[in-house]
C-alpha cells in the first residue's frame, strides 16, 4: 500500500493514529468505551468473598507486612493517561517466597487514569484494597492507609503466591468494579524499605492529610444526610460506622466526602445515606433515622447509637480503629491511645488490651474506637464536654494533633495551648502521677461535671 503510516494524521472524533500495532485493539476498545471484565484471575490460590474474615495465626504465616514493624502505605493516585501503561505490574524489592524475610515493608502504589475519573474517587478505590486482598485464600488484611497488617500463609506461598499475583488481583478488581471511571491502571508493589519511606513521606502522608482537610469547613448541621459504612463487617458483623462531616470512620480512611463518592460509584455498596431527621437529642447525637439505619445494617445486633457520647450507647468498633478513647475516672477525663503506641496507659491497659474490650462490634460505655482526625473535632465526645476532657495521650500522637487540638480548644472553650495541659508517657503513666501533673497545669477536666 502507498499509505504512509509515518505521516498519518489523526482526525479527532473520526480517526486516531496508533504507532504501535500491538496497542491497536486496546485503543479501539478505549475509544468506543468498551470495558472487558476478567473472568478468571491468574493466581495460584482461590479467590472469593468467602475467604474474607480468614484469620492467619503467627505460626501459620510465611510473611507479614505490618505497620508496627516496618514502613507501610496504600495509595491510589490519579494520573494523566499518557503516564500510565495499562496492566503494568512492578515489584520493587524482595518478593514473597520461601527465602524471603518474614517481616517486610510494603507500599501498594496504584496509578489510575480515566476520562470520568476524579480525585474524589481515589480513597474509595484505595479502601477496597482491604476487601480484595482478603478475598484471596491464605491472605489476611486489616487496617488501611499507612496503618495496616497483611499476613500471607505458608500454604499460599507453597502454592506459588507472590506479590505480582496481588497486583493482578488489584488490577482485575479495579477494572471490574470501577471500570466506569478507570480506563487504565498500573500497579507497583514495593518492599524496599527506603523507597517505601520515601513514598510515605513525599506522597502518601501529604495526600492523606489533604483528604482529611477537605472537610474543615463542613459541619454535621450543614448536610442533610449522614452515611453508614459496613466495609469491616467481615471481621465484626455487628459493627456499623456512621460517617458524618465531623466524624470520619474509625479507620481514619473514610470521610463523609469519601462515603458520598462511594455511594455515587456503587449504589448498593457499603455506604448508604441516612437522612438527618428525627433528632431526639442534639447534644448526644441521637437520631431515629440513625438508630434505624444501624439496626438494619447490623441485622438487629445494635439498635441504639449516640454519635457524640462515649458513655451512652457509643458507636461500635470493628478492629481497624486508629485510636481508642477510654475514661480515666481518677482524672475525671479520658485517655486517647493510638495503635502504634505499645506501652502502658494510665488506665492500666495497653492498646491491645483496650482493643480486646472495644472491638468486635460491641458497645462498651466509657470506651470507643475512632480515627486520629476525630480527636480535634468539635463533636469529639461532645456530650461529655468535648476534647477538653482529654487528660493523657502518647507523645507522638499529641505532637501530631496538637495544632488542630489547640485550634479547637481555643475556638470552642477559650483555652490557650491546651495540648500542653495533656499528660504523656514521658511525664507519667501512673494514675496518681498523671493526676498530680494535671492539677499542676490546672486542667479543665477537674472543674467539669463527673464523667461517671
Amino acid at each position: 500500500s502507498d499509505w504512509d503510516v509515518v505521516n498519518a494524521v489523526a482526525i479527532p472524533g473520526a480517526l486516531e493514529y496508533v504507532g504501535d500495532y500491538n496497542e491497536t485493539v486496546k485503543k479501539s476498545l478505549e475509544l468506543r468505551n468498551i470495558k472487558i471484565k476478567v473472568k478468571e484471575l491468574p493466581i495460584p490460590v482461590a479467590f472469593a468473598s468467602a475467604f474474607e474474615g480468614e484469620i492467619i495465626r503467627k505460626n501459620d504465616m510465611a510473611v507479614e507486612f505490618s505497620s508496627d514493624k516496618n514502613a507501610t502505605c496504600e495509595l491510589v493516585v490519579m494520573k494523566d493517561s499518557a503516564a500510565i501503561t495499562d496492566h503494568k505490574i512492578t515489584v520493587i524489592g524482595n518478593d514473597i517466597g520461601p527465602s524471603a524475610p518474614q517481616n517486610m515493608a510494603l507500599a501498594t502504589y496504584v496509578e489510575v487514569a480515566g476520562a470520568k475519573m476524579r480525585v474524589d474517587f481515589e480513597p474509595v478505590i484505595e479502601r477496597k484494597i482491604h476487601h480484595w486482598f482478603n478475598y484471596m485464600e491464605g491472605v489476611m488484611h486489616t487496617g488501611q492507609r499507612n496503618l495496616f497488617r497483611i499476613r500471607v500463609g505458608k500454604e499460599a506461598v507453597a502454592k506459588g503466591l507472590n506479590l505480582k499475583h496481588l497486583g493482578e488481583v488489584l488490577y482485575a478488581m479495579i477494572m471490574d468494579e470501577f471500570g466506569a471511571v478507570v480506563d487504565k491502571c498500573q500497579i507497583s508493589l514495593i518492599t524496599d524499605e527506603e523507597k517505601v519511606k520515601e513514598i510515605l513521606a513525599k506522597e502518601a502522608l501529604p495526600r492523606y492529610e489533604a483528604r482529611d482537610s477537605r472537610l474543615a469547613a463542613m459541619t454535621d448541621e450543614s448536610v442533610d444526610r449522614f452515611y453508614t459504612c459496613i466495609l469491616c463487617q467481615s471481621f465484626a458483623p455487628a459493627h456499623c460506622c456512621v460517617i458524618t462531616p465531623e466524624r470520619l470512620g474509625l479507620c481514619g480512611a473514610v470521610s463523609w466526602l469519601d462515603a458520598s463518592a462511594t455511594k455515587e460509584l456503587t449504589d448498593t455498596g457499603p455506604c448508604q445515606p441516612i437522612m438527618r431527621t428525627g433528632v431526639k437529642d442534639e447534644k448526644k447525637g441521637v437520631y431515629d433515622t440513625v438508630n434505624k439505619a444501624v439496626e438494619n445494617a447490623t441485622h438487629g445486633s445494635v439498635s441504639k447509637v449516640t454519635l457524640y457520647s462515649i458513655m451512652e450507647d457509643p458507636m461500635t468498633s470493628c478492629g481497624c480503629f486508629e485510636c481508642i478513647c477510654g475514661i480515666m475516672p481518677e482524672a475525671n477525663g479520658v485517655v486517647v491511645v493510638n495503635r502504634e503506641y505499645k506501652g502502658a496507659t494510665p488506665t492500666g491497659m495497653t492498646f491491645g488490651e483496650l482493643a480486646s474490650m472495644t472491638g468486635g462490634g460491641v458497645q462498651t460505655p466509657g470506651f470507643m474506637g475512632h480515627g486520629r482526625h476525630y480527636i480535634a473535632s468539635k463533636k469529639f465526645i461532645y456530650a461529655e464536654g468535648g476534647l477538653s476532657r482529654i487528660v493523657w495521650m502518647p507523645k507522638e500522637l499529641k505532637a501530631d494533633v496538637a495544632a488542630r487540638v489547640n485550634k479547637t480548644a481555643k475556638e470552642v472553650y477559650g483555652i490557650d495551648n491546651f495540648a500542653d495541659m495533656i499528660c504523656d508517657e514521658t511525664i507519667a503513666t501512673d494514675a496518681e502521677a498523671v493526676v498530680a501533673f494535671l492539677k499542676e497545669k490546672n486542667h479543665p477536666a477537674f472543674a467539669m461535671e463527673a464523667i461517671m
